[in-house]
């Protein structure tokens, strides 16, 4: 707290820690094997090389909601999201996630999460994935289910995420966007399972079993929600 009263904010001391690690390449919790609510990652869908990535820029068509895309670059602090529980199911901070667990993706730098729903996605004409709310409260679409193999979501593990209320597949096929995101390829959902919607965990900040976050984003009322 400074001497005029004001406070600094726990979602500001995520992104000043996540911008650190952004330049400095770290890692906090690197040497669990599985991942955990809380954390803050970056995933890359392994068939196109790209991370998942939002900023605040909106759909020209479809529903106008804040657009999520790939991206190739590894420092952007925009390809930051945090791992948390559903309105209806916790996701206690380092506890490891669950194979079939299901999570909310929020993304760090704007508050909104990774939702989906039936409107055409602007290049394949898949199903739109978005990023919606507002200071990490959206709704029932914001809802994803982790597939894995085992019994927990492993680091090295590829996943795919299946959307809750469509079955859609979280995905990446290669089209790309021109301007204003020239490059950057288009994230949408898809009902078949491909090489397309693998992701894996790559850079983050990996929450301990137990561990206070130094500066841990609670969107919810409680502690125990990241």
């Amino acid at each position: 707290q400074f001497g005029d009263g004001s406070q600094i904010t726990e979602s500001f001391l995520l992104r000043i820690f996540v911008l650190l690690s952004s330049i400095c390449g770290l890692s906090v919790g690197s040497e669990l094997s599985f991942v955990t609510c809380g954390s803050v990652i970056k995933l890359l869908n392994v068939k196109h090389n790209v991370r998942l990535h939002s900023h605040d820029v909106r759909y020209g068509s479809g529903s106008g909601q804040q657009s999520v895309t790939g991206v190739s670059a590894v420092e952007d602090s925009n390809s930051y999201w945090s791992i948390r529980g559903t309105s209806g199911a916790s996701c206690t901070r380092g506890t490891p996630v669950k194979c079939g667990q299901t999570i909310r993706l929020t993304h760090v730098n704007t508050g909104r999460n990774l939702h989906s729903h039936y409107f055409a996605s602007p290049l394949s004409s898949n199903q739109e994935v978005s990023a919606f709310g507002e200071e990490g409260e959206g709704d029932h679409l914001d809802e994803w289910t982790v597939q894995c193999s085992g019994s927990v979501w492993k680091r090295e593990e590829s996943v795919r995420f299946r959307h809750k209320s469509t079955d859609g597949l979280l995905s990446v096929t290669g089209e790309q966007y021109g301007r204003p995101i020239h490059g950057q390829m288009e994230v949408h959902a898809m009902s078949n399972p491909s090489q397309h919607s693998l992701w894996k965990v790559m850079e983050g900040v990996f929450m301990k079993p137990s561990e206070s976050p130094a500066g841990g984003r609670d969107f919810a009322h409680t502690h125990t929600e990241f």
